[in-house]
């Protein structure tokens, strides 16, 4: 039988505009204790990018500040599920994470990306009936998933009316 394998704590406070929602943290992240640790995930030079920030040369702690001093958190759609390995595929038996509960604590909100496809499948699904705040899918920033990170910039860039 796969482990169960937990997610983290939200990342955000009441500056947060946009919420990035992945499915789960992989085993590298958990590993680390830290959202998107895997060296070749494109997360962190995708959302340095796009705040104009040098995020992956940061200590992971300096990291979260700066996201949220930018007003971008972080989490997952799902709580807990039992998957062997880090890809999303291997999902089974998910327990979703508390969606509606964090956001209705989030009053600046405006945006909610979804980091790859099952996020937005999922996450869609329980945030269907949010009023007034966008929904945005983006491309899995995972290595997994084999887009250049060029392509993926291009589609991030849908994030950057929320951010300023």
């Amino acid at each position: 039988m796969p482990a169960r394998a937990v997610g983290f704590e939200p990342v955000v406070d009441d500056r947060t505009r946009v919420l990035i929602l992945g499915s789960l943290p992989g085993d590298a992240s958990l590993k680390a204790a830290q959202y998107y640790a895997h060296p070749r995930n494109g997360f962190w030079p995708l959302i340095g990018d796009l705040l104009g920030e040098p995020l992956p040369a940061l200590p992971y702690e300096e990291r979260l500040i700066r996201l949220k001093a930018r007003g971008v958190g972080l989490w997952d759609v799902l709580a807990s599920a039992e998957r062997s390995g880090s890809l999303d595929a291997a999902i089974r038996s998910p327990e979703a994470a508390d969606l509606h509960g964090l956001v209705s604590g989030l009053p600046h909100l405006r945006a909610v990306a979804f980091n790859g496809g099952l996020a937005a499948k999922l996450g869609r699904r329980i945030l269907a009936d949010l009023p007034g705040i966008a929904l945005i899918d983006l491309p899995s920033s995972s290595p997994a998933h084999a887009r250049p990170l060029n392509e993926k910039r291009e589609a991030w860039s849908a994030l950057s009316p929320f951010l300023s």
